[in-house]
């Protein structure tokens, strides 16, 4: 297996491409997670990709005392702390990935205004933004797992963000 950058890089490959989104049953799902990550009680293993996109929606939505763009970066990075992880050059929270699915959702959940929580992020768990390999669709994977991207905001090198 790959060492540093390239490990990461092949672990969130292998485990974020191909792989069928689990969907939420109701509202009252995502807000338990929300809530859960927000208070750092959110067991690790429900800290999936699907628990990411539902909370950051959920934020989003309906907890207008948070902004993402702003907050979400430290309340990753605590809960990451919170059950064990580590927030690194290598692993733990990434800002271009975090900044880019805000984005996208805010899009996302724009154009879908009108629908109950858990149907806005279940259409986008299934559309092609809502999968977890969406960033590379704009960056390399050099450029996408690099230090500088993981630090802070880097541009795509690939194709302009789009977002929705």
């Amino acid at each position: 297996m790959p060492a540093g950058p390239a490990r990461s890089s092949f672990l969130w490959e292998t485990h974020m491409s191909n792989h069928e989104p689990r969907l939420w049953p109701n509202d009252e799902a995502i807000r338990r997670v929300g809530e859960g990550f927000l208070l750092c009680t959110l067991p690790k293993p429900e800290w999936t990709h699907e628990a990411h996109i539902a909370t950051t929606s959920w934020i989003i939505l309906e907890r207008p005392d948070i902004c993402p763009e702003r907050d979400l970066p430290d309340l990753i990075r605590r809960y990451n702390e919170s059950v064990g992880g580590v927030n690194s050059d290598t692993e733990g929270y990434h800002e271009t990935i975090t900044q880019l699915f805000i984005r996208t959702l805010r899009l996302s959940l724009a154009a879908s205004d009108g629908k109950v929580l858990h149907a806005r992020v279940n259409a986008i768990l299934l559309a092609p933004q809502g999968r977890r390999d969406w960033p590379l669709r704009f960056y390399s994977r050099e450029r996408l797992f690099s230090m500088d991207a993981r630090r802070g905001w880097v541009e795509p090198d690939l194709a302009p963000a789009k977002s929705g």
